[in-house]
């Protein structure tokens, strides 16, 4: 029998958009081109938008849609659900002529025996434009079994062209109702109900950053995730080291991953996670790297970033792609123009979740339970929800800000955001019980990971740089940086990688723990404490082994936002005081009147009372230049206050593994002591580069504390003595043909330092990231005047 009006999957490609929508058209594409190269599409068909209009036709609907249809208006939100409610029953009540069941059900049939069960997705397509995107506009049916079931399927995914959100979809960009038509996929049906499943993208979705796969992962039917009804585990792996052959997580944070949907009696259904579930990862490493190979075959095919749906089967165990399209939202933003977002002043927090939009909003808060009190909701105000769904998009098309208590970076509230450019703080837990309807917030999305409400309208500024006419100065410009949670943002600036990577604030912040106290837990006295520490391992086999996986995350995760540009890592430098403030810390520290003079920096490390942690540190670096690629990564000691000390550090690292020289490491050490500059060829026999601290070099050559309000008027990284020293440092880098950098304040607050660190020929300077454009236009004038004046002596 002759096919009109179905098409296997092997028969179609990303040509045949009109035939059978975007969907199906990459679903085949990637069936026929890419499944024996490595991406697992499960076998299925699609039905093709001329079925949908023959099943109309014969019908005799369309003067019927057109009674439904013609002279709607999208702002009457009423108005709008009355007519795409009778649309629907329209398509639905046409039902499918004898000729498309019987192709339909040959097709269904060849499948498998038995009724398999299969996934019936909409795919939507337009005749005058090939391009349009329908994403999540209509709807898919998980599980369908038998043939009476899989009619009834398809007939509602036909009808779903007209759901509300669909029809202002397209009156909002202008597409004519009567030209758009539905194709429906049908597939054999991965079973990760019993598994896993979620979204990848081939970019950090916030940054834009193009170096990493983003995969996101729950329990259960994917549904959830693009739902935004859980919360789910999020990996990064990094792409250039994933293709030079390492295989290593980049990243990964737990999610909450509360529910988990599964298959019923009648069809898809929640049902909570396991506690033990919940605090273990959803998907092992190996199936995250498994995932990546796959996408990044997907991204080299299609030649663009793209979103990627995928699938666990938790019957035969294997990884299947089920969608793949372009990714439309941060692969599409300017690579010559920065716009930065800075908070000043705010009220306090109300809500912290995760952020989506690197933007910040205000607004008056608009709490919505449910659909019915949308019509409620005002241009401008903040709409917050337990999570959103499709049919919402009217709405927070007007929206300042979107708050969710549900809800990940792949989740219906975090893409719609993205799309429209506003900010988003999803899965929060609880701002639809903390807001108050009325009350005015601001929605900060730009200061990392975490997103914040803030009562009260907050000081917001917004900086935008064009970069296209920005040269590279010969004074190297790096970034000094902490926070893993920046890294991907921070690496837009031109740069020319990070000249200070402060390993201590990983510590504090994604660690929160003494290590001795992660190490000999049973030397924590209080009882309150230890309990913390084994909550904080959780998972882990022990607290070391947390340490140096956490470490490691972080550290890499700068070292790959900046690759293959060099990060200086400085190895940890708390000074007694802020160590014991670490939980578990006060048991392993002593009481220092002074600890800016105390046991700190490279005296601790081979010190008795902290070689155990030391030795973590390394570990965790020696994981990240070996195990995970990133060569990249300069060694950097802190406080080396004599040579003898410098010696013992620097045997002891080889010991652990972290040899100067091997596998190109190089090893720096921060020019911060008197001594240091005193007997700077003795210590350049012993490091491949000296960082300058002008912050605690001022201190100890002017002898005083900044810290103390009673003299801190006396400091001052301009006085003459301070800079004489900083001329010595460098003139003795030049002359042992070793590098010299500066990584502390001056340059950053005072412009006459930085023209003074070009007059002396610094290699480089380390910048905070706010001050990085303007300092690199300082030195390139600085350059220019020094270049027409050398011209000028030369004639």
């Amino acid at each position: 029998m002759e096919r009109l009006f179905v098409r296997d999957f092997s028969e179609i490609g990303a040509s045949d958009v009109p035939l059978v929508g975007g969907k199906n058209a990459s679903l085949g594409e990637m069936y026929q081109q890419l499944n024996g190269a490595g991406v697992r599409v499960p076998r299925g068909f699609a039905i093709t938008a001329d079925a949908f209009w023959h099943a109309l036709e014969q019908a005799d609907a369309m003067d019927a849609l057109h009674a439904a249809l013609d002279g709607l208006d999208p702002a009457d939100v009423r108005d709008l659900a009355a007519r795409a409610a009778r649309a629907r029953e329209i398509v639905y009540d046409a039902g499918l002529p004898a000729d498309l069941k019987a192709e339909i059900l040959t097709a269904y049939r060849g499948l498998g025996p038995d009724s398999p069960s299969v996934a019936v997705r909409s795919s939507a397509t337009a005749e005058d434009l090939p391009d349009a995107s329908f994403a999540g506009q209509h709807e898919s049916y998980l599980g369908v079994v038998g043939e009476v079931d899989l009619l009834d399927a398809v007939r509602r995914c036909f009808a779903s062209l007209f759901t509300d959100r669909a029809i202002h979809y397209r009156v909002d960009n202008g597409f004519d109702h009567f030209k758009v038509a539905l194709s429906v996929g049908v597939m054999a049906m991965v079973r990760s109900d019993l598994a896993s499943s979620g979204v990848m993208f081939t970019l950090d979705t916030e940054s834009g950053f193009r170096d990493v796969v983003f995969v996101t992962s729950s329990y259960g039917l994917g549904e959830n995730i693009v739902q935004g009804a859980v919360d789910p585990d999020e990996f990064y792996v990094h792409k250039p080291t994933y293709r030079a052959g390492h295989r290593s997580v980049l990243r990964r944070r737990l999610g909450t991953k509360k529910k988990t949907m599964v298959l019923g009696h009648l069809g898809p259904a929640n049902v909570q996670t396991a506690e033990d579930d919940r605090h273990r990862f959803s998907l092992s490493d190996e199936d995250v790297l498994e995932l990546t190979g796959q996408a990044l075959l997907i991204e080299d095919h299609y030649r663009r970033p793209m979103d990627i749906e995928w699938a666990k089967d938790g019957v035969d165990g294997q990884l299947y792609i089920v969608q793949a399209r372009p990714e439309t939202v941060a692969s599409q933003r300017s690579a010559t123009t920065l716009e930065r977002y800075v908070v000043g002043s705010h009220g306090r927090v109300l809500s912290v979740g995760r952020a989506v939009g690197e933007r910040v909003a205000s607004g008056a808060v608009r709490v919505v339970h449910g659909p019915d009190e949308l019509a409620a909701f005002r241009p401008g105000e903040v709409l917050v929800a337990d999570t959103t769904t499709p049919d919402w998009e009217p709405v927070m098309k007007t929206a300042a800000a979107v708050v969710t208590d549900r809800g990940g970076r792949a989740c219906h509230a975090a893409i719609v955001a993205r799309e429209l450019g506003i900010p988003a703080v999803v899965g929060t837990g609880d701002a639809s019980t903390e807001l108050r309807t009325g009350a005015t917030v601001t929605v900060s999305c730009a200061e990392g990971d975490l997103g914040h409400v803030y009562a009260g309208e907050a000081e917001v500024s917004v900086e935008t740089t064009d970069l296209s006419d920005l040269r590279r100065p010969r004074t190297k410009i790096m970034v000094n940086l902490g926070n893993p949670d920046l890294a991907f943002h921070t690496a837009l600036l031109p740069n020319d990688g990070v000249g200070l990577a402060r390993m201590e604030f990983i510590i504090s912040e994604s660690i929160k723990a003494h290590p001795m106290a992660l190490v000999h837990p049973e030397r924590v006295t209080d009882r309150d404490t230890r309990e913390a520490l084994a909550q904080l391992v959780e998972g882990y086999p022990d607290g070391a082994t947390f340490f140096v996986e956490r470490l490691a995350e972080g550290v890499a995760t700068i070292a790959a936002a900046f690759h293959p540009n060099p990060v200086v890592v400085r190895m940890s430098d708390f000074k007694t005081n802020e160590y014991a403030s670490l939980l578990g810390g006060s048991d392993f520290e002593p009481r220092e009147e002074n600890p800016m003079l105390g046991f700190r920096g490279a005296s601790r490390y081979a010190h008795p009372a902290y070689t155990e942690g030391f030795a973590l540190e390394c570990r965790a670096m020696r994981k990240v230049r070996e195990e995970m690629g990133f060569e990249n990564v300069v060694v950097m000691l802190p406080f080396v206050r004599r040579l003898g000390e410098a010696d013992l550090v620097l045997t002891r690292m080889a010991e652990l593994g972290l040899r100067r020289g091997e596998r190109g490491l190089q090893i720096y050490a921060m020019c911060e002591i008197p001594n240091n500059v005193v007997l700077i060829d003795e210590f350049a026999k012993r490091f491949d580069g000296f960082s300058i601290g002008s912050n605690d070099l001022t201190q100890l050559t002017l002898g005083v504390d900044r810290d103390s309000a009673t003299v801190a008027f006396d400091y001052d990284e301009r006085d003459p003595g301070v800079k004489q020293m900083i001329r010595w440092a460098v003139e003795g880098c030049r002359r042992n043909g070793i590098h010299s950098g500066l990584c502390g304040q001056a340059p950053s607050d005072y412009p006459e330092m930085a023209e003074f660190l070009v007059e002396v020929g610094i290699d480089s300077m380390s910048l905070n990231p706010d001050s990085v454009l303007s300092t690199t236009r300082l030195v390139l004038e600085l350059e220019d005047r020094t270049a027409r004046r050398d011209d000028a002596a030369a004639r």
